[in-house]
């Protein structure tokens, strides 16, 4: 019982170190609230405290970890220093519960440890040595000295798990950890399911806008004049906003003043606030804080004072064009003037000279780029003073001058100018100021305010044009790239009845009896909206497929049916006679194997008969081909190499409603006019040999199953020597004649060994795909009850018959699942062969022989960069995945592995009605809608690549497919709207 106990101690502390190490991998930190901290405290401290002399952690005390720690901080100065931080800490926590006041050095830690959980404070003592870098050393030190502090069963005391236990804890105290507050700072690596409730739980107090009602399409948003978008928020970074207001290494504060009040609104008093201006390396700063942000812990605000958040303003003086200065009264105003022409609330300083200091500040932080016009002056004694300029008398010249003071200008108007780039306003001509102003500096200074107005005005007016311009070219690429992905025609579900009870048994019997009472365009209408009652999805199924054409009558119907039904027996009765010879020649290469290694075992004694069984192995191995071509030397006349290919079986050669006829002229059948013989005379000559060569399944095959006759074949052959004889040219006629006076022995081994290799080719290749059909047959919805032995065998079946007419496509992982719910519905073999096959004419192209799986990433891309364009930034910021790989599954099983079975039925037949209704590419639409339905969990939780992909990975089989349906036709006509302009 102890040595499992401390078995199960010394696994439980390496499955959490796992997982930390893991975090610090794909999260790039880790934090120290993370739960998988708090875990591996918790294992920790049961390890330390397993088997531990009662004495060593001292009778009466409370606190065992405690008690050791300080026992072996006595002979171990690494865990002396820890005890006397871990013993401030608890000083601060005690402090902090009788509400007093502590030091300022506890003041700083405060905030952090005012959110700690009862069960971190519990393990403060291994907390604080993890994130000192000590834990692993005293472990180590009470491994090594384990005979003084445990019992002999202690998992310390193991001379192999002690060791082992303080090597796991070198990772962790290896790594650095974190205090940053994020959107979800208690980050423990949350399941899907447990964000959505987050989410749910958030929305209902806090609704946010739905992502269909945003806006399609937006020129990207300018720096907004008002002060209420440039506010900064009051995230958990609060406290640290506020500190970057004073001096620090990210920017120069060039000044500060409190006390500098601002009117944020009419209808409220002007307020104090910190007003400070800071310098980085490419850009000037202005920003002014209220009062009540700036005292105190931001944390400790109640939900009142929260709104101050809304007055704090953040200017970059890049943007400001003009800075009205008024002297009169109080200690002087500014009024910043941005270059749309948008006033900010006026900055009125208190007495004493503040805005004169501001204004220099400000000139000496614009040098060497910009400047000041008109520059303040420098007068000896006083240092910077304002330009000595007269106000314009009302009675006389405007150039008049009077000695008084009250008559010297008090209220200025200071442009910002940067000489070395292209202004806004135009390029300003260069002006050299000296100790006055000559008479043009002062007359363009005295311009009337009707130019300002003026040139304001025009700034507007071509801002708005060039505004509008973006807009409109903006619109055309989006027409561009856009209008093939979706139908230009807008159909509407209340027209001319409502659509969404879809498509009810009464309806379909009514089109059944009378195909003019509905057309094909009312039906499919209400498919896509509505869907189709369960009860009539067999029926209906085949006719959304392309199996039946809309307005066929019942005897056309089941003359498809026979059609296709010939046609299916003919392809199992070409791969059931195939797959015999694979079976016979595994068997026969097994047996030879095994041979083989027993004549190897045997070569000590007898080296004459492992010769002997080699030989033998060879012909056994090559018995199958050496009769088909002596019956092919025989029964076959000489073939040019022109008639020769090897075995193809193309898409072509269908029947109306695409499928392969036995009559047709497929290149299936004449691709199995040798195998077929083959067939029949390899298993009439090895029938003695291998009576247990059936195929698999015999019983479910029909009785009408048998290989070709070989005469269709003859003849065939010789009409293809026939036609390439009238295609060659004279040289090559002659050159043949000229070989046909060679022996015709000759000609007869190289035309078997020529049908020899074809045959080859065949097999090896049929064989490999039999194989990958077998192994995912078996795995495919083993969970679902449809799935019973008897119906994998039908699956099978049809995949068979399906790869067999395209075996230059091959079988690839993926097509099963395909299949599965076609077969659920129709139940029948035939039929569900058949609506395979026009499916995969779809979904081919999304395999990878197929190459439109990237078509389908760049247009999911363009999609949500111009309906989502904020959370494509979000994807293309946090290590840009914004070529959407976790949608490749989507694509390929049109979500089949998304959703559950009920679901994956109403999804499907929308997604073939939409083709005539909506978009031909409404699978695009659907994915689109999975991603914007998480959107605000996606953006609230900052996710990266592998996070969504961990995220929707959980969260298959678990969405709301009405919900995703619907903002999908949502999203189909947004853009069909946004194509028409309407």
């Amino acid at each position: 019982q102890r040595y499992t106990i401390k078995s199960f101690l010394l696994l439980l502390q390496w499955n959490i170190v796992k997982q930390i190490m893991e975090e610090a991998v794909t999260r790039k930190f880790v934090h120290e609230d993370s739960s998988h901290i708090v875990s591996f405290c918790a294992a920790v401290e049961a390890c330390v405290l397993h088997g531990l002399k009662r004495r060593a952690a001292g009778f009466l005390r409370s606190n065992k970890i405690a008690a050791l720690f300080m026992k072996v901080g006595k002979s171990f100065t690494p865990a002396e220093e820890l005890c006397r931080k871990a013993q401030e800490l608890e000083q601060i926590i005690e402090s902090k519960r009788n509400q007093s006041m502590p030091n300022q050095d506890s003041v700083r830690r405060l905030p952090r440890l005012s959110s700690l959980s009862p069960q971190v404070v519990r393990n403060l003592w291994i907390r604080t040595a993890l994130f000192e870098k000590v834990l692993d050393k005293i472990v180590l030190y009470l491994v090594e000295n384990s005979s003084k502090f445990y019992e002999k069963e202690a998992i310390l005391m193991d001379p192999v798990d002690g060791p082992i236990l303080a090597s796991l804890l070198v990772g962790p105290c290896a790594l650095e950890y974190t205090k940053m507050k994020t959107a979800d700072h208690f980050w423990t690596d949350p399941s899907a399911d447990e964000l959505v409730q987050r989410h749910r739980i958030h929305s209902g107090h806090c609704r946010q806008e739905s992502p269909t009602k945003r806006p399609a399409l937006c020129i990207q948003k300018r720096h907004s004049s008002s002060s209420i978008d440039e506010r900064p928020y009051p995230s958990p970074s609060a406290r640290d906003y506020v500190e970057s207001l004073h001096q620090n290494n990210r920017a120069t504060l060039l000044f500060g003043k409190n006390n500098v009040l601002v009117q944020p609104r009419d209808d409220m008093e002007a307020i104090p606030g910190y007003l400070s201006l800071h310098q980085t390396a490419d850009i000037m700063t202005l920003k002014w804080t209220p009062n009540q942000l700036m005292n105190g812990s931001v944390g400790d605000l109640d939900y009142e004072h929260s709104v101050y958040w809304d007055y704090a303003m953040t200017i970059r003086l890049e943007e400001i064009v003009y800075l009205h200065c008024h002297q009169q009264g109080s200690g002087g105003t500014v009024v910043l003037v941005s270059q749309d022409g948008i006033q900010r609330p006026p900055l009125r300083f208190p007495r004493g000279g503040h805005l004169l200091q501001f204004l220099s500040c400000l000139e000496n932080g614009l040098l060497p780029h910009g400047q000041l016009d008109p520059p303040l002056w420098s007068q000896r004694g006083k240092g910077k003073v304002f330009p000595k300029l007269r106000n314009k008398c009302s009675q006389g010249s405007s150039d008049s001058v009077s000695d008084k003071e009250e008559d010297e200008a008090t209220d200025y108007v200071f442009r910002i100018l940067f000489p070395n780039s292209q202004s806004e306003f135009g390029k300003s001509k260069r002006r050299h100021y000296g100790g006055h102003f000559d008479s043009y500096a002062v007359s363009l200074y005295r311009a009337p305010l009707k130019l300002l107005c003026d040139q304001m005005k025009y700034q507007i007016i071509s801002r708005a044009f060039y505004g509008w311009l973006a807009y409109c070219r903006q619109l055309s690429t989006v027409r561009t790239h856009l209008s093939a992905l979706v139908n230009h025609t807008i159909v509407a579900p209340d027209v001319p009845c409502d659509a969404f009870t879809g498509l009810t048994a009464e309806v379909w019997q009514r089109f059944l009896q009378d195909c003019t009472a509905y057309n094909e365009q009312e039906l499919l209408r209400l498919v896509y909206f509505g869907g189709v009652d369960p009860s009539l999805r067999k029926e209906v199924w085949p006719f959304l497929l392309g199996h039946y054409q809309f307005g066929m009558s019942e005897s056309d119907r089941k003359e498809v049916d026979e059609q296709v039904r010939a046609c299916y027996e003919q392809t199992m009765s070409e791969w059931l006679g195939c797959e015999a010879i694979v079976r016979q020649r595994e068997k026969e290469q097994h047996a030879a194997a095994l041979a083989k290694c027993l004549s190897v075992s045997a070569s000590v004694d007898n080296p004459n008969p492992v010769q002997r069984m080699l030989h033998h192995d060879s012909s056994i191995s090559n018995e199958v081909f050496e009769s088909v071509e002596e019956v092919d030397q025989i029964e076959t006349e000489p073939k040019s190499k022109e008639a020769k290919q090897v075995p193809k079986i193309p898409n072509g050669g269908a029947l109306p409603n695409g499928t392969s006829s036995p009559d047709s002229g497929h290149p299936s059948s004449r691709n199995f006019s040798v195998t077929s013989g083959l067939s029949d005379r390899s298993l009439s000559t090895e029938d003695s040999t291998a009576p247990d060569t059936t195929p698999r399944n015999i019983t479910s095959t029909p009785p009408q199953l048998a290989p070709a006759p070989q005469s269709p074949v003859k003849a065939h052959e010789e009409e293809l020597e026939a036609d390439s004889a009238k295609a060659q040219p004279p040289a090559l006629q002659e050159e043949k004649d000229l070989q046909a006076k060679d022996p015709p022995e000759k000609e007869e081994k190289e035309s078997a060994a020529e049908v020899t290799q074809e045959i080859e080719e065949l097999l090896d290749m049929y064989t490999m795909n039999l194989h990958r059909i077998e192994k995912d047959v078996q795995r495919c919805d083993r969970n679902y009850w449809y799935f019973t032995p008897a119906n994998l065998e039908k699956l099978r079946n049809i995949m068979c018959s399906y790869i067999w007419q395209h075996l230059e496509i091959g079988y690839v992982q993926g097509m099963c699942d395909l299949l599965a719910p076609l077969l659920v519905i129709l139940d029948d073999e035939a039929m569900a062969f058949s609506c395979f096959t026009e499916l995969m004419k779809r979904m081919n192209q999304n395999f990878p022989h197929g190459g439109g799986m990237d078509t389908q990433f760049a247009n999911m891309r363009s999609l949500i960069q111009i309906l989502d364009s904020e959370l494509f930034e979000l994807m293309h910021q946090n290590g840009d995945y914004t070529h959407f790989y976790f949608c490749y599954r989507w694509f390929l099983l049109d979500l089949k592995r998304e959703l559950v079975y009920d679901d994956v039925f109403a999804v499907w037949e929308t997604i073939w009605a939409a083709k005539y209704a909506s978009s031909g590419h409404f699978v695009l639409f659907i994915a689109l809608a999975l991603v914007e339905v998480y959107r605000d969990i996606i953006l609230e939780n900052n996710m990266d690549f592998t996070d969504i992909i961990k995220f929707f990975n959980e969260m298959a089989e678990h969405h709301n497919s009405k919900q995703i349906l619907t903002l999908a036709r949502e999203l189909v006509c947004k853009v069909q709207t946004l194509i028409e302009n309407k």
